[in-house]
């Protein structure tokens, strides 16, 4: 005679199943630009929320098949992979982001940062402005959240930190909007993988001291919080630049 199957169990699963459900609803919907980001990114939050409700539901029905002399341990497990493999990556980046201030404009030269040029009409109507005028204590949050974005001072010639900027960037998998060797400027957009969230880039290299000084901005073009992903493209950046350069 067949075990009765465990309700918990098989809830457990398909609350996991909606929650995937959901995830993959704001993504596509963000990336093919149908949802808003604001509702994909609240989207997300739900997600995360139906996913640990799975990751409860299918725990207690792997502990019911336990004790009992129920089935359904399978559709438990699944549900618990299944809703952690949602709710997990929201959840660190929920958690990650609560940890930094509420901005989305990094740059290495807070007194002087790299400006925008061709990249401004790529930005349209409703996308975050570049006068870093808000919040009016941006460069001092800035200071205290990432102290370790600064200036990259290099001992090798302009022309040639210059090169390898523009081919560090190109090796980052950014979409260079311009450059301009003789003023050593160079305008990018770094797309997300999975949210296609775009943020643009400055890079500036100038002439110091016998060597060269390289300046980068990173700037989310929506959202209040960049969750810190700007500081981390600036310092994942810098270190390709300088291994680059000890390369070359």
């Amino acid at each position: 005679m067949d075990r009765q199957q465990s309700r918990l169990a098989k809830w457990g699963f398909w609350i996991a199943v909606a929650a995937l459900v959901v995830l993959a609803v704001c993504v596509i919907g963000n990336r093919t630009e149908l949802i808003h980001f604001g509702i994909a990114v609240r989207g997300l939050a739900v997600a995360a929320l139906i996913g640990l409700v799975a990751v409860i539901v299918s725990a207690a029905g792997i502990v019911r098949t336990l004790v009992s002399n129920r089935s359904g341990a399978r559709f438990a497990i699944m549900g618990l992979v299944l809703g952690l493999v949602v709710a997990a990556p929201v959840v660190q980046a929920i958690v990650a982001g609560a940890q930094v201030p509420g901005i989305h404009d990094i740059t290495t030269d807070l007194d002087n940062p790299p400006q925008f040029d061709a990249v401004v009409a790529l930005r349209g109507e409703g996308t975050n402005p570049l006068d870093r005028a808000e919040p009016e204590n941006l460069a001092e949050l800035q200071r205290q959240a990432y102290p370790d974005i600064a200036t990259i001072e290099v001992g090798a010639q302009p022309g040639k930190v210059f090169e390898a900027a523009l081919e560090t960037a190109r090796a980052e998998g950014w979409d260079i909007v311009a450059f301009n060797p003789e003023a050593g400027l160079i305008e990018a957009t770094a797309t997300t993988r999975v949210m296609n969230f775009r943020d643009d880039v400055a890079i500036r290299v100038v002439e110091r001291e016998g060597g060269a000084a390289v300046d980068i901005r990173s700037v989310s073009r929506v959202g209040i919080s960049d969750l810190g992903a700007n500081a981390n493209r600036i310092r994942t950046f810098r270190d390709a630049l300088k291994k680059n350069l000890a390369a070359g």
